[in-house]
This record gives C-alpha cells, structure tokens and sequence, in this order.
C-alpha cells in the first residue's frame, strides 16, 4: 500500500474504526473487559457497545468503544493521524524520528510525537516466535557513544566497549532475525541466549571467536571465524548477515535518532527486529494495527 492508497482509503475517522473494528473483531464485537459476547451497539453513538454481562458492569453495563485498551485510547489525535504514523514507521527502513514525526502531522509539542512513536514501537511484537533454523549466525555489538566525542565531565575510564551498552543477536540466513538488550557478555548471558532463540536442529551456529560461544558444543554444531586474525570467512562460516542488521542499526542510531536512552533502547531493538522480519510481509501495517 502506498501512501496515496493510505490517504485515500482512510479518509474519514469513520473508515479508520470500521477497519479497526474488523481487525479487532473478526468474529462479531466482543467485550474490551471481559470478553462477552452479550454486547448492544449504541445506536446514538457509533462504534460504542454497552456489556449486559452482570460480572462486568453491573446493572447499568459496561461501555466501550473500538478504541477501548488500545494505544489509540485517551489521546487527542484522530485515527487518520495514527494510521500515518504507522504507516511512516513501518515503511523507513531506518527508522524515522520523533522530531520528523512532529514536523508531519504537526503535532503542537515534539513530546507528543515522541509518545506515539513509542506506543507504536511497543506494539511491534513477533508474536509465536519460532526458534531459528538452518544456518544461523550469532553476534553481540554494543551500543553508545566514543568517549573521545563525550563532554568533558561525561568522560568514563577505560577502553573500548566501557560504558556501552551490550546487544546480542541471532539471524537466521535468509530468516528471521532475534535480538536483545544484555547487562554483560560473559559465558552464561551468551551461551543462555543461543540456546534460547536457536532450535537443536539447526545445521551450523556461526560466531566469531568471543569466548562466551566457548560452551555450545556438542550440543550445537558451532563453528566460528577469528576476527582478531582478519578471518572473516571460511567456507559458509562468518557473520555477514547479523553484521549488516547491526550496520542498519547504527545507521539509524547515527542518522535518524543520533542518541538512546537505555531505558528505552529494547523499544528501538523490537522496531528494526519486527521490520526486518516483516520485510516481505504485504501486511505489515495490518499486523502494526492488530498490535495496538
């Protein structure tokens, strides 16, 4: 869908909450609290239902809308503005920022922009996630600033990955990729996630020489390429594929975001984890959509 085609489909709030309604309700609208099926549509109010169900709003009902428990409750923007907002994420391939959000829909303070952004981001889930199969290549990077470029009074001591923050990774060649945010690089973190996110059935776990990888076989067929002896490639073991997510990454860190927040940085991971592994996906701003 292009973006004429979003602009011309979703026009109107009513045609947003009659797609939003279908993908909410497929079957017939249930209750947002309690999931009955013995629900009445408010003929004054469209989109709005009141539950009959005795155990959930006693005996005046139980009122809800079609926004109701989703990231679209309780905020100022129509749906039209939202469903661009989406639209706009899932279709950068490295991300797009707040600030340029803000520029867009015109939204009166950066801050509020920033809060949609982050309500979408949480709702990019890969929901009935499978473990990686086939050729899979594991890495870890880090994230953060050089501390030659750091402030004078924001400078940390030490060298090399201090004071960044650890993220590891799984990719599956041609597949899925996994990836997540990690307090250290030692044995037990590395080897924990490996096992978690990589199926037993797997024909090679590719990694580079990191000591943290030391323990997976002979459980996995591990093998790995010594990066510190300019070995990149042997054979079909390198890190190739997770070293170009990581790349896609940093670019939108450098480029787009210029700075995260540890705190917020799974929230930025989930973002470019669910837009690469929904990079063929025709439905992927339906399933934002579902998300929310």
């Amino acid at each position: 869908m292009t973006l004429a085609q979003l602009m011309m489909r979703f026009s109107t709030e009513e045609a947003c909450k009659t797609y939003l309604k279908a993908l909410r309700w497929p079957n017939g609208v249930h209750c947002a609290r309690c999931d009955s099926e013995k629900v009445y549509e408010l003929k004054a109010r469209p989109f709005h239902w009141v539950c009959k169900n005795k155990d959930c709003g006693g005996k005046n009902g139980y009122r809800f809308s079609v926004i109701t428990h989703t990231v679209f409750e309780n905020t100022n923007y129509p749906l039209r503005t939202w469903f661009q907002v989406i639209y706009s994420m899932t279709q950068s391939k490295k991300g797009i920022s707040a600030l340029q959000i803000h520029r867009q829909i015109g939204s009166g303070d950066y801050r509020t922009a920033w809060y949609m952004c982050h309500r979408i981001r949480a709702a990019m889930k890969d929901n009935g996630f499978a473990k990686l199969m086939g050729e899979v290549e594991v890495d870890e990077t880090y994230i953060g600033g050089k501390n030659k470029n750091r402030h004078w009074d924001k400078k940390i001591s030490g060298r090399g990955t201090s004071g960044k923050i650890p993220v590891i990774g799984a990719i599956s060649r041609k597949g899925n990729v996994v990836c997540q945010m990690i307090e250290s690089a030692d044995v037990e973190t590395l080897d924990g996630f490996v096992r978690k996110t990589v199926s037993g059935d797997v024909s090679l776990v590719a990694t580079d020489e990191a000591s943290g990888y030391k323990d997976l076989k002979p459980d996995l067929p591990h093998n790995f390429v010594t990066h510190s002896a300019h070995e990149y490639v042997r054979g079909n073991v390198h890190t190739a594929n997770i070293d170009a997510f990581w790349s896609l990454l940093k670019r939108g860190i450098m480029g787009t975001y210029h700075k995260m927040g540890k705190q917020y940085l799974p929230l930025y991971l989930a973002e470019f984890q669910f837009r690469h592994n929904n990079r063929k996906n025709p439905d992927i701003f339906a399933d934002v959509v579902a998300g929310c």
